[in-house]
């Protein structure tokens, strides 16, 4: 019975953890721009002028 309070315990210390870093994420600007990389491929890159 002691383990299973133990893997309970280490199981919400873990899902803490991954909702701080999602929360982290989200307020550090992670998420903002969604749209432009999945469409950035379908632009052809500029070449680059060499002197």
């Amino acid at each position: 019975m002691t383990i299973i309070f133990l893997l309970i315990g280490l199981s919400l210390l873990v899902a803490l953890t991954f909702l701080a870093a999602f929360l982290w994420a989200v307020r550090s600007g992670q998420y903002d721009d969604a749209y432009t990389p999945s469409v950035r491929m379908l632009f052809e890159d500029e070449p680059e002028l060499r002197p």
